[in-house]
């Protein structure tokens, strides 16, 4: 399957590849399509959704910081 040259990196490519191709025959679906689900639905939601965890969480710390700076 891959042949970067890097064996470890090929080596963790081809077991996500046949990881992938098991659980798409599992699922009923091919691979292309749980690819489709992983990397353009999945990936691109959990990614959004950690950059408003991330900006919730930043809001939150500035206001405690605040409130910490006004106790005298």
């Amino acid at each position: 399957m891959a042949n970067s040259g890097i064996v470890w990196i090929d080596s963790i490519f081809n077991w996500c590849v046949i990881a992938l191709v098991e659980l798409a025959k599992l699922l009923g679906i091919t691979y292309e399509e749980i690819n489709v689900w992983l990397f353009c639905v999945a990936w691109p939601v959990f990614t959004l959704t950690l950059m408003y965890w991330c900006y919730s969480l930043w809001r939150q710390n500035r206001y405690l910081r605040r409130q910490f700076d006004a106790i005298p």
